[in-house]
Parts: structure tokens; C-alpha cells; sequence
């Protein structure tokens, strides 16, 4: 009977699918685990309680959240609901509005940001500027393309004329055939074209414009000419509106090397464009000059419905189907090139909006079962769209929003099923660690708005507004203070009816009913902590020892005893086979007994006893709901194999 002894450094591979269990060979198996609840991994390893949850304040109801950094001093947090938007600052909130996006419209939003306004579009609404006017003033208004409204240095005839992008949507060979050159006419086409909706938008006729006053028939339509046209002849040179309520609004938005990109629309979903240089709203063609707007179409042997465009060290399209990189030193109408660079795709029912993680484009693929890396490899001068939960497939479970804590290295996905997973993320080490996440709820949103992790979570019926903080150990969790000790304490009206813990002075500890917003505790308390209690869970993977005689299938193994590094400890529970047990610290040969509970760092052993012949069952396992820190660092595992 031999004795072995695996010393596990670390948790850089995070929590591992079961299928994984076969491959002892990889270095992941070494540094991953079985599970990882609740807890966050350092990018250098060691794995940590995960912080509890800060209530902020209920929201109106579902919805997204939208990180708004006016400056380095003054950062907001947008809460869209239903026809709604709030704006909080610090947690604290300072300003709403009415908005036009429905509670089901919300999940095909996306939105670009520049200086104080906030672009933000959906395919079937009018796309809208929000803009800080001051710290508790906010507007919200209808984009307005650039419009000749002088006619000094420019053409009498272009007063008045609208720079937006235009498209024919009926076929070739369709003609409109004008009553007269200027003044009020009546358009005649050759095929069905004119719908209710038309009335009030622009035609562009023989390249000059006219807007529609009226509609006669499916055939006729009486129009204003903006400028005067060529002449009234029958033409199959005209087009309309591409951005319309007939025919569909702007997909996706963002900004790149001075222009304003637009991704798609409802009707035109594989069409980019870009806007005059340095004039944002400015889309006119022109004469195809350096400075002038850009527009083309994605065109493959698959679909390319373009669901976001992003601005990295290229231009970034991301469709249905595939992921293009746009390049050009700058970007010009004569030297822009358009490659395809994977196929992977994006969900097409939803956005997930892209996030940058040290220069690489983090995405949800179509699927919403992987995490892909899009990052540009010098060497093959080409993009690759690395599948970063290849070893964790079971942590994805149908995407529906992401965001990235640069400050942590985490990177917050929350799922449909109402679970959060994060990937530690650490590009220099090969760090790639998922852990998982629940509450006494469902996660919907997340948005990180300079350090601060914001969440929407579904709690009873309700959506709350809540954010992660390290000085809390529950979640939908407040703190309160007082002068003189007291034992009824108010102001959780959030949680009423439900079970809470109250961690209170010198370490106290107790569950209790909210009722009326309030909780009476035993004994009375000057400061306390009190939430929604959640249990964080470490389990290692099955031992596996190369070479022979090593562990692996088949083999009956004991633990004799594990060696546990802690950091900033205040509570360890270990099941080694025989039940969750309290683990007492040690210092200088003693328990340490004080009335609260003290702060550990040092190594601990825990002795075992037992054989298993379990291939799948952990020799380890922590579990703790007790609201206090916990770090491991790493761990020593003593061992027996049978002969």
C-alpha cells in the first residue's frame, strides 16, 4: 500500500465539465475542480467566497442595464425597463424618462456611447439619442441626420436636403415616373410600391430629393421636391428611405476611426454604413471622396445578418453567421477591405453585446453555448475565434448578456436559466477559470460601471437592482449602524417574508422572518449585516496519478489527510467523508476561542479516514453558507491506493 501525496498549487482551469473526467493527461485536469459555486478565482490562483450582493432598489420590472461614463469623475448606471429608463449615480438614482423600447424589445437593443450621449437602436423603433445634460437632467430624442440647411459655399438647390442613407427595395426594372420637375407632383410607378408609411419620408429621384406628401394609391404617391429634378421622365433611377418605419431601423451602432458605423436593419441585415468622416450623421455618399460616407453590403454563400459591429484594432462585424474584419489605414471609400475571418455567428433572438478583454472581442456565440475569443493573430494575419469554455460547456446555457470587470479580471455571463457564470480571465498566464454563481433568485442583467458589478436580479416576483460588494457575505444585502445597541431593526421592506441572516456585532449569527421590513434580534446590536444567505462549494476533481500503480479507473482510494493553505479565513467547513465539520483555527498550539470569529491565515490539516471506490466522488469537500471569508490558496492531498 503506497502513500501519495498531489499538492494542488492552484484553480487556473476553474470548474471542468464531467466529460472531462477521463482526461487525468491535461494540465487543466490539475488545476481545475469538479465545482465551483459562489466563489471567484485570483488570477493567480487561489479561490475566494464570492462577495455578497448590495440592494440598491427595486426596478420597474425586466430590463437591461447600461454602464453611461460621462468622465473619469462621474459614471451612471441606465436602468431600461418597460417604456422606462432610471439613471443612477453612486446607487443612488437621479433622474428617469420615458422611453419608446417595450419590455420585449429590450433584449434586441444595442448601444454606442460618445461623450455625453448615448446612441441607442433596436430594429423595429426609431432609434434614439439620450443625452446628460446635467448630473439630474437627461433628454431623450429621435436621431436627426445632417440637413443642408445653408446655402452658403453649397448649392442653392441642396437647402434642405436630408444626408441619410438611401436603398431601392423594389426590384430593377421598377420605374417612377414624375408629373412634373419641381413643386408638388405626383409619382407614378410601374409596380406596387407605396405603403401608408411612406407618407412624410424622402425618395431620392434621379439622384435629387422629394418627400412624400400623400399616398394615392399602391402605384401613386403626390411628393414635394427638396431639389429640383433632372426632368419627368420615366426612371429606374430612384431609391427611398433605407431607414424607415416601413422599411426597419438600425440593428446595431458604434463608432470607428471618426465615423459613426451602422450594423444592419430589420430590412437590409447585411448592410453597412459608415458616416462622413468627422460628421457623424452625415451619410451622403458624395463622389467617393476620402472623407466621405461608405456603405456596402456583406455578400457570401450564407446568411450574414449583421447583429453587432465593433471597434477594435479593426472594424468588427459580427453576423449570424460569421465574424468580418473591415480594415483600411483609414478607412476610405477606395481603400476599404471587407475579409471574412470565422464562421461561428451570433444569436440572432437576442444581444449580447461584444466586450473588449486586452484586446481581444469577447462574444457569445449563435448557439449561446460558447464563449469565443476574437483576436487577431500576427502571424497569420487573421482573426481566430477561440472557444474559451471549451473545457466548461456546461457553463453556458443560452447567453443573454456579458459584461467585464478589467479591474478583477472577471468576466460576468449571465444565462437564460437565471444563473451567472464568470470566467477569470488572464491572457499573459493562460488563465482561463470558470466558476458559477446562484442566489435566491435569478440573475437577468449585469453591467460594470467603473468597478462596480451591477446586477438585475428576479427575487419573489420582483426585479431588484443590486451590485456585488466585498464588505458584504449575503446578497440583496444592507448594512445599518446605530449609536445605542437595539434589537429591532427596519428598513428591509425588499425582503419582507423572507428568511434572512443577520451577522451582528463580535460575530453574532442568526437566521430570522422579515416581517413588516423589520427583524428583532435576541440580543441587542449596535451594527449589522443582514441578507439572503447562498453556500459557496469547492470540490476537487478525482485523483490522478501517472505512471503505475497511480490513481485512476478502477483504483480504491483513501484519504488520509489534506493540507489545507488559507488566506484572510474566517470560517472553513470540510466534508472528508463524514459530514461537514467546523474546522477550529490553530495558533501556537492552541484553538483560538475569541468571541469573534478570527481572521486565519496559515495552513490546515484535516486527517481522514475511509475508503472509496467512487470514481466520481470528491476525497474533499468544502461547504459553507456561514456569511464569512474564505480563501484557499491550495491544498496537499495525503492518499492511499490499494494494491
Amino acid at each position: 500500500m503506497s502513500l501519495i501525496t498531489l499538492a494542488k498549487t492552484n484553480f487556473t482551469a476553474g470548474e471542468l465539465s464531467m466529460d472531462m473526467l477521463g482526461r487525468g493527461d491535461l494540465s487543466a485536469y490539475a488545476n481545475g475542480a469538479m465545482t465551483l459555486r459562489n466563489v471567484v478565482i485570483a488570477p493567480i490562483g487561489g479561490v475566494s467566497r464570492r462577495p455578497g450582493t448590495r440592494f440598491v432598489d427595486r426596478a420597474r420590472g425586466p430590463g437591461r442595464l447600461v454602464a453611461f461614463e460621462f468622465n473619469t469623475e462621474q459614471t451612471y448606471l441606465l436602468v431600461l425597463t418597460d417604456l422606462h429608463a432610471d439613471v443612477y449615480a453612486d446607487g443612488v438614482k437621479v433622474a428617469d424618462f420615458a422611453t419608446p423600447w417595450s419590455a420585449a424589445q429590450i433584449r434586441q437593443i444595442n448601444w454606442t456611447q460618445t461623450a455625453d450621449t448615448l446612441l441607442v437602436v433596436h430594429p423595429d423603433v426609431a432609434p434614439r439619442k439620450i443625452t446628460r445634460t446635467s448630473h439630474s437632467a437627461w433628454t431623450i430624442v429621435p436621431w436627426t441626420f445632417y440637413q443642408d440647411d445653408s446655402d452658403e459655399d453649397d448649392d442653392v438647390d441642396d437647402v434642405g436636403v436630408i444626408r441619410q442613407p438611401y436603398h431601392k427595395f423594389a426590384p430593377d426594372d421598377v420605374t417612377l415616373t414624375p408629373s412634373a420637375t419641381s413643386g408638388t407632383v405626383t409619382l407614378t410607378a410601374s409596380a406596387a410600391l407605396f405603403a401608408a408609411g411612406h407618407a412624410g419620408l424622402r425618395f431620392r429621384l434621379q439622384g435629387k430629393e422629394v418627400e412624400i406628401a400623400a399616398i394615392l394609391s399602391p402605384t401613386q404617391a403626390t411628393a414635394t421636391t427638396r431639389q429640383p429634378l433632372v426632368n419627368a421622365a420615366t426612371s429606374k433611377d430612384w431609391e427611398e428611405q433605407a431607414l424607415s418605419a416601413v422599411r426597419g431601423w438600425p440593428v446595431s451602432v458604434c463608432f470607428h476611426q471618426d465615423r459613426l458605423v451602422i450594423g444592419g436593419s430589420r430590412d437590409l441585415p447585411n448592410r453597412l454604413w459608415l458616416s462622413k468622416s468627422s460628421d457623424l450623421f452625415n451619410f451622403d455618399l458624395g463622389e467617393g471622396l476620402d472623407d466621405e460616407s461608405i456603405e456596402f453590403a456583406l455578400l457570401s454563400d450564407q446568411v450574414n445578418a449583421i447583429r453587432a459591429v465593433f471597434s477594435g484594432r479593426h472594424l468588427q462585424v459580427f453576423t449570424s453567421g460569421a465574424e468580418w474584419m473591415v480594415s483600411g489605414d483609414p478607412l476610405t471609400p477606395t481603400k476599404i477591405q471587407l475579409t471574412r475571418q470565422t464562421r461561428v455567428g451570433s444569436p440572432v433572438d437576442r444581444s449580447v453585446p461584444p466586450r473588449d478583454v486586452d484586446g481581444a472581442t469577447l462574444f457569445v456565440s449563435r448557439n449561446g453555448r460558447d464563449l469565443r475569443e476574437f483576436l487577431f493573430a500576427d502571424v497569420e494575419q487573421a482573426y481566430q475565434a477561440s472557444d474559451l469554455s471549451m473545457f466548461a460547456k456546461h457553463m453556458l446555457n443560452g447567453a443573454v448578456d456579458q459584461d467585464y470587470d478589467p479591474g478583477r479580471r472577471l468576466f460576468h455571463v449571465v444565462m437564460a436559466d437565471g444563473s451567472l457564470s464568470t470566467v477569470t480571465i488572464y491572457r499573459a498566464e493562460k488563465v482561463t477559470a470558470w466558476t458559477g454563481h446562484a442566489t435566491d433568485g435569478r440573475f437577468r442583467a449585469v453591467a460594470v460601471v467603473e468597478g462596480v458589478v451591477y446586477l438585475l436580479v428576479e427575487r419573489g416576483g420582483e426585479t431588484f437592482i443590486e451590485c456585488f460588494d466585498e464588505s458584504l457575505s449575503l446578497d440583496s444585502a444592507l448594512t445599518g449602524g446605530s449609536a445605542t445597541a437595539k434589537t429591532t431593526w427596519s428598513g428591509l421592506d425588499h425582503l419582507n417574508g423572507c428568511n434572512v441572516r443577520v451577522l451582528a456585532d463580535h460575530g453574532a449569527i442568526s437566521d430570522h422572518v422579515v416581517a413588516d421590513g423589520a427583524v428583532t434580534l435576541a440580543e441587542p446590536a449596535r451594527n449589522i449585516h443582514a441578507g439572503l444567505p447562498f453556500a459557496h462549494v469547492v470540490e476537487p476533481l478525482p485523483p490522478v496519478v501517472q505512471g503505475a500503480g497511480g490513481a485512476g479507473p478502477g483504483a480504491v482510494v483513501r484519504l488520509v489527510a489534506a493540507n489545507f493553505r488559507l488566506l484572510d479565513t474566517q470560517a472553513l467547513y470540510i466534508d472528508t467523508g463524514r459530514g461537514l465539520t467546523a474546522i477550529p483555527f490553530r495558533r501556537y498550539g492552541r484553538d483560538v476561542l475569541d468571541a469573534a470569529p478570527p481572521v486565519f491565515s496559515g495552513d490546515v490539516k484535516i486527517r481522514a479516514i475511509g475508503w472509496t471506490r467512487d470514481a466520481l466522488k470528491p476525497l474533499w469537500r468544502i461547504r459553507q453558507d456561514v456569511p464569512l471569508p474564505c480563501t484557499v490558496l491550495a491544498v496537499a492531498t495525503e492518499m492511499k491506493l490499494s494494491e
